[in-house]
């Protein structure tokens, strides 16, 4: 149970905040699904229901709940502002959202990565495959991996010693949220064997074989949203 009872008021709510967010993660509340009510909250919380509502109000406002009118509040998003500093969680079509970022993607990750291969420091190299075993590892036992997925994706950046891809990182970690929330771990073997091969390439300085493995990476996430897309049509159309 959580206490908030000795908290400032001017606080209050925005701690309550912070554990309802950290309740939608550990959960987890999957993104289209319901939160509990008010009153369930308020319980749980230990406050008020005023608390509560302003919690879910500034949760509204950070493009994470939506309120439905006479169905409830639902989860949208997942992404923190620290995950999506651009805000484009906040924009409505996420399958579109999802195509517009995966081609910023292919005209940056692929060459990133050639970069990285030529220039990532020992250590940093030592770091890429860590968090590429930490990404498996969370897959392969069904725990979420979306935030070490964007570290791994970063950490290749990183490695480029480029200094403008490394202030583009905020669009890649953008793409690879947005695409997480939409797929839900339907990539995993793929997702598994490409992260792989970048890493390998990457690692033997294969400058080739990272922008290759970098390419069917990509390719592999823009046909499955390609794929979600058409079978969203259909139901829009039954």
């Amino acid at each position: 149970m959580y206490q908030f009872e000795k908290m400032d008021k001017r606080l209050l709510g925005s701690q309550v905040e912070d554990a309802l967010f950290a309740y939608i993660l550990n959960e987890p509340v999957e993104i289209g699904e319901k939160i509990p009510n008010e009153f369930e909250l308020a319980e749980r919380f230990g406050v008020g229901r005023s608390t509560v509502r302003e919690a879910v109000k500034s949760l509204v406002s950070r493009g994470i709940l939506e309120v439905r009118r006479g169905s409830g509040t639902f989860v949208v998003s997942t992404s923190t502002l620290e995950e999506d500093p651009l805000g484009l969680s906040k924009l409505q079509d996420k399958y579109k959202l999802a195509l517009e970022l995966f081609d910023v993607r292919l005209m940056l990750e692929p060459e990133i990565a050639v970069l990285a291969s030529g220039y990532a420091a020992e250590e940093e190299l030592v770091q890429l495959k860590k968090l590429c075993d930490e990404v498996e590892q969370l897959y392969l036992t069904g725990k979420s991996h979306m935030k070490k997925d964007v570290e791994f994706h970063t950490c290749i950046a990183k490695c480029s010693k480029n200094r403008v891809a490394e202030i583009l990182i905020p669009v890649i970690n953008s793409a690879v949220t947005t695409f997480a929330n939409l797929t839900h771990r339907i990539l995993m073997s793929e997702t598994i064997e490409s992260h792989r091969a970048i890493t390998e390439a990457i690692l033997a300085r294969d400058a080739v074989g990272a922008r290759c493995a970098m390419v069917m990476h990509l390719t592999y996430n823009r046909q499955m949203i390609m794929r979600l897309l058409k079978e969203q049509g259909k139901k829009g159309q039954i």
